[in-house]
């Protein structure tokens, strides 16, 4: 008895060569017809046509797949400029990747929170920055959504501006490639009413006598930027910051205004895009009509004005005087 028990273990069992044999015989025999099992040839050549059969199907589903990727992709868009430039939107022609979209996808991918503003607000300030990017863009505001207007630029300059300094070294902790400064404000929510009511009084605040560096008589000039602000014609300028949900904030109040002053001083070429985000509330709105002017507002969506504000001398009177408000 154990002599052929040992026999059987010898011939098949125990997942030796013998199982592999039989496994493989299995196989053949019920893919071949019983007429070809006997003829090795012919079933290699039906592994073979199988195999040849769908490479190709793979290979006709790549080259699908390519020309619509190829045709859709704005990262892809130079590539190959000179045969088929016209196929493509000349405003994502800067839309190669850099360090900064690689880390934003990093970055939102692997975290729970979300920038503040809703999908159609970002889509407002991004369909700007693709049009005119690369561009100079100030953010009013130093957060989570950050590292995105960063990467909605590439090769342009992105600078921000927050009020916290211990926030700034926590942002920055985890995305040293941002470009930010901590400013200090002049002023209180608290005083907006009386700053609205009085800044006609003061000559240096009037629409075509205002400036910002330097001017200390005019309370909502923003005095303390880095000389950078003050140096740059900015593109866009988005206002988010700084904090203005309680008496002793900071409030929007001399951001406004000088974003106002900025864009009036513009000397290239077109409008300063300014953005104002939270106008549900009363101190946002009554500045945003007072500076920026109604007249200058292209777009509204849920709690986002967007502006188109043109230079100075654009901003005058019938009689050709310049006026000395600012709407």
């Amino acid at each position: 008895m154990e002599d052929s028990e040992m026999k059987k273990e010898r011939v098949g069992g125990g997942g030796g060569a013998g199982a592999m044999l039989k496994s493989r015989g299995h196989f053949h025999c019920y893919l071949v017809p019983t007429k070809h099992r006997h003829r090795p040839f012919f079933f290699l050549a039906l592994v073979s046509g199988a195999l040849i059969s769908t490479a190709l199907l793979i290979s006709a589903l790549i080259q699908t797949i390519s020309l619509f990727s190829l045709h859709d992709s704005i990262f892809c868009s130079l590539s190959n400029k000179s045969s088929s430039a016209a196929s493509y939107n000349s405003a994502d022609a800067h839309y190669l990747t850099i360090p900064t979209q690689l880390l934003a996808v990093l970055h939102y991918a692997t975290s729970k929170v979300v920038p503040q503003q809703s999908m159609e607000e970002i889509r407002v300030t991004f369909e700007v920055l693709r049009s005119l990017s690369p561009c100079n863009f100030l953010v009013f505001g130093l957060g989570q959504d950050s590292l995105m207007w960063s990467a909605f630029n590439p090769r342009g300059t992105t600078l921000f501006l927050e009020e916290d300094p211990k926030w700034v070294q926590s942002v920055l902790k985890d995305s040293p490639i941002l470009q930010a400064y901590t400013v200090r404000y002049r002023t209180q929510l608290s005083q907006a009413d009386d700053l609205l009511s009085t800044y006609s009084s003061e000559p240096n605040c009037l629409s075509s006598r205002a400036y910002l560096r330097g001017n200390h008589q005019c309370r909502l000039a923003l005095t303390g930027l880095p000389d950078e602000v003050y140096e740059t014609e900015w593109d866009l300028i988005m206002i988010d910051a700084p904090r203005g949900y309680y008496p002793e904030a900071p409030g929007r109040m001399g951001a406004i205004f000088s974003a106002a002053v900025m864009a009036r001083a513009r000397t290239s070429p077109g409008v300063t895009h300014v953005f104002l985000h939270d106008v549900d509330r009363r101190v946002e709105k009554i500045f945003a009509e007072e500076f920026l002017c109604k007249k200058y507002l292209v777009n509204h969506v849920g709690r986002l004005w967007h502006f188109e504000i043109p230079p100075a001398p654009n901003n005058s009177t019938t009689d050709g005087a310049t006026s000395s408000r600012f709407c």
